[in-house]
């Protein structure tokens, strides 16, 4: 089969294809053919060595893909040939809270990821996603989506009425804009293009705001919310939006710590002195994810995906990426 690897300590030029030997089914396991990977920033920090991972030192690189299963081993259960699926972003975290000892089990960082034509997971590594989602569509889920469903329907879940506030236009944010308006919450949404504002109103914001134009946006967001701060932010931009973003939230609130795009370091009095719970995540467990393929199965939200591009291309699409002038996610197609 055909896949990318990685060298550790190369820059993304050197990501190279290279023929490997087709993976085999062991016991409770299943072999998948990729169809599709999504690419997401967090790619680009494992490629170039700025994400923490296990030392090994060759790796197959994208964690959000999804495929069809093509072969199944005599013990397994709940799957057959022919199931359209997603594999799990953390192949361990089932249930309940992560624990120190599943970081060990991301693919595309710790394990292999899903830059190939096939790959084996077991039984429970992968889900079954929605009929009404293509390949490129549901290849979305497993990091993006599901870290956006975990932020949304975690410790403190979105209500309807509550207020969200997203940083930027690429795929977390997208996700988090038709997640929070199907759950009936208000939501705001910052970037620094008003044609990619206008794309975001006609998904369901319901407030935008230009950055470049309003760079006081977290002013604006207590103007827009009557002075009280919004109840959840999707904070994807780093050190470098983090003191806005807190300032942008209700004591109380919860900001989401699920990016790091710019770098940057905030003294800890701005958070003991606006009252707000500030939390680290890292994607979701499986059963956040089957909750998440339900509510979509019902709302029938399809995710925003903005090109696609070809196997050969992923060098091309990870610039792209860092250039960050998409609008949702950019996709990988598998032949």
């Amino acid at each position: 089969m055909k896949a990318y690897q990685y060298r550790m300590g190369e820059p993304i030029s050197a990501l190279q294809i290279v023929d490997l030997p087709m993976p085999k089914v062991g016991p409770g396991q299943v072999l998948v053919k990729m169809h599709a990977a999504a690419l997401n920033f967090r790619d680009i920090m494992v490629v170039t060595g700025q994400f923490p991972r296990t030392a090994q030192e060759v790796i197959i690189p994208l964690c959000d893909g999804a495929g069809e299963v093509v072969e199944v081993a005599g013990d397994v259960t709940t799957l057959e040939v022919g199931d359209r699926v997603t594999p799990l972003y953390n192949q361990r975290w089932m249930a309940g809270e992560m624990q120190d000892a599943d970081t060990a089990y991301s693919i595309g960082g710790c394990l292999d990821g899903v830059a190939a034509e096939y790959r084996v997971f077991g039984e429970m590594g992968v889900l079954k996603f929605p009929d009404h989602l293509t390949y490129e569509e549901a290849a979305t889920l497993p990091c993006a989506g599901v870290t956006v469903w975990n932020a949304l329907h975690g410790p403190c879940p979105l209500s309807a009425g509550d207020t969200l506030l997203t940083l930027g236009t690429g795929g977390v944010s997208i996700h988090a804009v038709q997640l929070a308006h199907a759950a009936g919450a208000e939501v705001i949404v910052t970037s620094s293009s008003d044609a990619k504002l206008a794309r975001a109103k006609a998904l369901g914001a319901d407030h935008v705001i230009n950055y470049a134009t309003t760079p006081d946006w977290d002013v604006a967001v207590r103007e827009i919310t009557g002075g009280r701060g919004v109840d959840h932010v999707i904070e994807n931009g780093g050190g470098a939006t983090m003191l806005r973003s807190i300032r942008s939230t209700r004591r109380g609130g919860w900001v989401h710590i699920i990016g790091l795009i710019a770098p940057g370091e905030i003294d800890p009095v701005h958070i003991l002195l606006s009252g707000v719970h500030v939390r680290g995540q890292e994607v979701g467990s499986r059963e956040m994810f089957a909750a998440m393929n339900r509510s979509l199965a019902q709302s029938r939200i399809k995710p925003v995906v903005d090109k696609v591009f070809a196997f050969d291309q992923l060098p091309e699409a990870l610039g792209q990426l860092g250039s960050g002038q998409h609008f949702g996610k950019l996709v990988l197609a598998i032949p």
